[in-house]
């Protein structure tokens, strides 16, 4: 399994920009006067809209109607000139440029790379794009005026809805929807998960080589399945089942707005899913820790002796007893330190009293089976080929997945990870006495076969990218997907450029005045291959907890519930049932590749669009050569165009269901850092406002006990 678990961009930066530093908007004076008036519109918007008319009159409707018709149609044709590749470059370059130029000074020169300007971006097209669409046929069914005017009137009876939402007749919607899940029992969710957490132990694999990885994907892919499901069946069809049974004509014929409704429904049920995901997280986390508890036994006569050279003293050499399908190999040196092997993952702390045949070994509980490990990640990975010249990728061994590059052993070929921010206050000495922790997992390509326990050996070398001052610092052995760690000491002794011994200091001689570190591997044995990603090698800063760390696991777990839940609820308010749950499995399906489609979209894919790869695979041919040309391959090439652009704007608006999956980041040891989590947040928000908005959109439009 491969985690890719690099750092996300800074929250600042990915939600206004690269440069929104230097932006006047967010300067103090900037931000000032953006929240007096944000503050001050919004407040008179509200109190204009709660105690103004109910109903706008014919001139307002129309205004406000042909204002929104007019802004509509020029979105919609900016939409339409997007469908070529020349209108798409006359439209960035004739208009979209000059724009961003303009807006330069006030929001920094990075501005449209900001997720907050995109998510406007996005929301003002479809916006735009619907009230065209919807303008349009209002006026040929009613006529110019009459079209407009009712466009205007629906546009305005929203915004007075928005603005009279009730908190208490909301609490009250949504005290409703639990009771009406606690009707349809769900607890028996609760109930099933629990059961199924009874007999996962039967069914576990004991000689699991990464245990600990294994027991928390068992617990937190049940619970994703199961609240998933739950969500999917209480959020679908529950509000057709009500209008079905009449019962939701009791609301629906009190003063409560439509916008109450689904905003009710979607917190009652998001409430319900909470209390359940709080208790099965409870329970998961207690039969987790519980199941990877063990200890071992070690006696005197398990270990002998073995006489160390000088008369320096005696070696006791042992294993400890057989429990859950493993054994640690142990070591006592002369001076009663003991160290105990790793084995799946974890080894144990060992207490030694008395001393002789008299000694009592005693082991602790396992260590490093349940971790919260922060990273620092490398700020880029490059390549050196067997010659020694830079390369931006290392070579392919055959692989059909480029995921990792691979050096070759015994020649110039190295692989450069180049750290960043790198100080001494990062890594106090208090707290990193030795030096600073790297691990490492590598892969192993072997040519021939050779000693498969032994691992392949390599070299490890730091470097200053300001100075060019590079020092070898250690051997080491690499096994095939086996997390290795080596200590980078503080200062350490190693031969000079005149052959004299020469003492260096990490932070003094190798780290540069701007942070920036450079770790080089290379591969020693030749026709032996390393392979490696940039999230491959990384520092270890610190270690976070790992309870803390498995309830963001679960907080992943509830935003996707509750993506799925207002997903299902906009569905259910003008489809049916089966199909609500259909519709509403189809995003989420999608929103788990949502990744791939993007890909997909850019044209980035090995072998072409969906087109193409179909002609490839009907006409036999390889991913890299080049179509013969003619009319077929145009139109191909053509159909690929259309596809990739409809691609392009369904990704737009389909949620990335994906990035709310710290699953794998849990059970691996990788804590799940406050920046990945705020932006998941954010990134939920602003797709559960929409889709609430929608729902209500809809469920206005429908006839309900009307």
């Amino acid at each position: 399994m491969v985690i890719e678990n690099l750092q996300i961009t800074p929250l600042k930066e990915w939600l206004l920009g690269a440069d929104w530093a230097n932006g006047l908007l967010w300067q103090p004076f900037g931000i000032c006067l953006l929240l007096i008036l944000l503050v001050g519109g919004g407040l008179g918007l509200l109190f204009a809209l709660r105690h103004g008319s109910a109903s706008p009159g014919p001139t307002t409707s129309l205004w406000i109607g042909g204002i929104f018709g007019v802004l509509s149609l020029m979105v919609l044709s900016a939409v339409a000139l997007c469908s070529t590749a020349d209108t798409r470059n006359w439209l960035t370059e004739s208009i979209a440029m000059p724009m961003f130029d303009a807006m330069v000074p006030l929001l920094g020169s990075d501005w449209s790379g900001g997720a907050l300007y995109t998510w406007i971006g996005v929301a003002m097209g479809l916006t735009g794009v619907v009230y065209a669409c919807s303008w349009l046929a209002s006026i040929l069914v009613g006529g110019p005026w009459v079209g407009t005017q009712q466009c205007g009137r629906a546009m305005v009876g929203i915004a007075i809805d928005l603005a009279r939402i009730s908190a208490r007749r909301v609490f009250a919607l949504a005290w409703l929807a639990v009771r009406d899940s606690l009707r349809r029992r769900v607890v028996v969710v609760f109930v099933v998960f629990v059961v199924l957490i009874l007999f996962a132990a039967l069914f576990i694999k004991k000689d699991s080589l990464h245990p600990g990885q294994l027991y928390i994907q068992v617990v937190l892919n049940f619970t994703v399945y199961l609240s998933m499901l739950f969500s999917l069946v209480l959020s679908a069809l529950s509000l057709p089942a009500d209008i079905r049974d009449r019962t939701l004509h009791t609301v629906v014929t009190k003063p409560v707005r439509k916008i109450e409704i689904v905003l009710g429904r979607v917190l009652g049920f998001i409430f319900v899913g909470t209390i359940l995901l709080g208790g099965i997280g409870l329970i998961s986390y207690g039969f987790t820790v519980r199941s990877l508890s063990h200890t071992h036994q070690l006696r005197a006569d398990m270990l002998h002796g073995k006489s160390m050279p000088g008369n320096r003293g005696t070696l006791l050499q042992g294993a400890t007893s057989r429990s859950h399908e493993h054994e640690h190999e142990v070591t006592i040196d002369p001076s009663g330190e003991a160290t105990v092997e790793v084995q799946k993952d974890h080894t144990h702390d060992l207490y030694v009293s008395d001393s002789g045949d008299k000694a009592i070994y005693t082991l602790g509980q396992p260590k490093g089976l349940l971790q919260a490990r922060v990273p620092i990640y490398a700020k880029t990975l490059s390549f050196r080929d067997k010659t020694g010249k830079p390369k931006e990728k290392g070579i392919n061994v055959g692989d059909e997945w480029t995921y990792r590059s691979f050096i070759e052993g015994r020649t110039a070929a190295a692989a450069i990870w180049t750290f960043d921010g790198i100080t001494e206050d990062l890594f106090p000495e208090a707290k990193f006495p030795t030096g600073i922790p790297v691990e490492m997992t590598l892969e192993v390509f072997r040519t021939y076969k050779g000693n498969q326990e032994k691992g392949v050996s390599g070299t490890i070398a730091l470097g200053n990218p300001r100075t060019g001052k590079r020092v070898f610092l250690r051997n080491f052995l690499a096994k095939k997907f086996a997390t290795d760690v080596q200590m980078i000491p503080r200062s350490f002794v190693t031969a000079g450029s005149d052959g004299k011994a020469e003492t260096i200091d990490l932070f003094r001689d190798l780290v540069s005045d701007d942070g920036r570190l450079e770790i080089t591997l290379q591969c020693l044995e030749p026709q032996q291959y390393y392979g490696m990603a940039q999230a491959d090698l990384y520092l270890r800063a610190a270690d976070g907890s790992f309870a803390w760390n498995f309830f963001k696991g679960y907080l992943g777990i509830w935003l996707q519930m509750a993506l799925v839940i207002g997903l299902g609820v906009m569905f259910s308010t003008f489809l049916s049932g089966p199909v609500a749950l259909l519709a509403t499995m189809f995003v989420v399906i999608v929103g788990l590749f949502s990744g791939y489609i993007v890909v997909l979209a850019g044209g980035k894919m090995v072998g072409g669009g969906p087109f193409e790869a179909a002609q490839r695979i009907m006409t036999q041919d390889n991913m890299v050569s080049e179509l013969e040309p003619g009319m077929k391959t145009t139109a191909i090439k053509a159909m690929d165009e259309a596809t990739s652009l409809m691609m392009r704007y369904f990704s737009a608006v389909v949620p990335n269901v994906a990035d709310n999956d710290f699953v794998d980041r849990v059970a691996c040891g990788f804590n799940v850092g406050g920046d990945l989590i705020a932006r998941c947040l954010l990134c939920e928000l602003a797709y559960l406002l929409p889709v609430i908005l929608l729902g209500y959109v809809c469920l206005k439009q429908r006839e309900v006990a009307q």
